[in-house]
């Protein structure tokens, strides 16, 4: 039987090579998973035309994942930087990786990022467009921006950053209701700026249906932009930001009318207290599609610590029901992230995803607390190293400070409560002022 994307697969009962190894990775019954890819709450993005891809699963019941953003600028455009990046984002075991070049040979970076990597790769096509018709944004024609879409699925991205929801009506409320940081999404900014220079529609919205006969004919998952997502604590959950997820709701089901899988983005910068209701409301309106977040940074304040911010609002975004975070590095709203930075953002976010996996009660995730507690209380140090979600870093820093006793470290030393429980339990003697007899 025939199908074109693994939403019709699986509303037609078809148990596809992709379906099979989620539900392999996730632990999960093969036919549950396809119930769930039918009914828009999982995503699977997997092009075509992505050959090197190892299938990731993004949605209800499975495990939170992560993105990491790398990509060529004006002000930074080696290629090779990047691709080491590339090389380090999957040997971190990121699920995803997004391109967000808006500069130079784009496509010689798209091309060689999509042909080696295994995680699936997201782009947002509006960035790119400017680069390469090489003419300012305004007068770039509708049929030109789709075409950079058509490109990109050809290329073999997974998923694509569309920002259909900020249409004029939209923008007409934007303007109405006046932000603290107006609108900070890069792709938002230039189609509310294409709008206002041409007094149009936005053309991803006006002809959404050519959108997706691109992306089913590739099987191009559509992250659906949130162009008016918070750039601010002040901004969050306001008129901009409801009004376009009302707008995403509307074209989230036109798409599942076509089998193509819709993964919704969302905020952006929001206080603790409001992260909980906003992923409810994600979930109702726009019918329990998989939510991708970008943070939420959870306050304004820290720039050089913002993937502490991140992963502070991450965790708790995952564990209310986000299934994708979209990494954040300690260079957020400073400068393109180096090697370093992007390391670290890695790590936040894993941290995130994998608190909000064991509040979900995601299989397998508590599991792993367990087998890293069990090796603590056995002093097992190379378990510990092993389970450690940076195992380098955790052996480093074991390695700078060697304790007299091999058993303990240098914080306690032979006072360690481990060690002297164990002693104690097995009816042993306990020397803390003497070597051991």
């Amino acid at each position: 039987m025939n199908y074109t994307t693994q939403m019709d697969a699986a509303k037609k009962g078809i148990v596809t090579k992709e379906i099979e190894i989620v539900a392999e990775k996730e632990r999960m019954d093969v036919n549950k998973l396809m119930e769930l890819v039918a009914a828009g709450r999982v995503a699977i993005p997997a092009n075509k035309k992505h050959k090197s891809i190892s299938p990731e699963g993004v949605g209800e019941g499975l495990r939170t994942k992560i993105n990491v953003n790398l990509g060529i600028s004006k002000d930074c455009n080696c290629i090779d930087n990047e691709l080491e990046k590339v090389k380090v984002a999957l040997d971190m075991k990121a699920e995803a990786i997004m391109d967000l070049s808006c500069f130079g040979k784009t496509e010689e970076f798209r091309t060689k990022l999509i042909n080696m990597s295994t995680a699936m790769i997201g782009t947002v096509p509006i960035y790119d467009a400017v680069g390469f018709y090489d003419r300012e944004l305004a007068s770039l024609t509708v049929k030109e921006l789709l075409d950079v879409i058509e490109k990109h699925a050809k290329n073999g991205v997974d998923f694509m950053t569309i920002h259909a929801g900020i249409n004029r009506e939209t923008a007409a409320v934007f303007k109405r209701n006046k932000r603290l940081t107006n609108i900070v999404s890069r792709g938002g900014a230039l189609m509310f700026a294409w709008m206002e220079l041409n007094g149009k529609e936005n053309p991803f919205y006006e002809h959404f249906d050519k959108v997706l006969d691109i992306c089913e004919k590739y099987d191009v998952t559509i992250s659906l932009g949130d162009a008016c997502r918070p750039g601010s604590i002040a901004d969050a959950t306001d008129a901009s930001q409801i009004k376009e997820l009302m707008t995403l709701g509307e074209l989230t089901k036109r798409a599942w009318e076509r089998n193509v899988q819709v993964m919704i983005e969302g905020p952006g910068h929001m206080s603790l207290d409001e992260i909980q209701a906003n992923m409810l409301l994600e979930k109702k309106l726009c019918h329990n599609a998989p939510f991708y977040v970008l943070g939420p940074l959870v306050t304004d304040v820290a720039p050089g610590y913002d993937h502490i911010t991140s992963a502070i609002g991450g965790a708790l975004a995952a564990a209310s029901g986000a299934d994708f975070l979209c990494y954040v590095t300690p260079a957020e709203h400073l400068r393109l992230p180096n090697l370093e930075d992007m390391k670290e953002g890695i790590i936040a976010s894993k941290i995130a995803a994998h608190a909000g996996d064991i509040a979900k009660g995601i299989k397998g995730a508590r599991e792993w607390d367990n087998a890293m507690s069990q090796a603590r209380r056995e002093l097992d140090w190379e378990k510990m190293f092993s389970l450690a979600m940076d195992p380098e870093k955790a052996r480093r820093y074991r390695e700078e400070s060697k304790p007299e006793d091999e058993h303990t470290c240098t914080m306690c030393g032979k006072m360690c409560a481990v060690r002297n429980m164990n002693k104690v339990l097995n009816g042993e003697n306990i020397n803390v002022l003497r070597d051991d007899e």
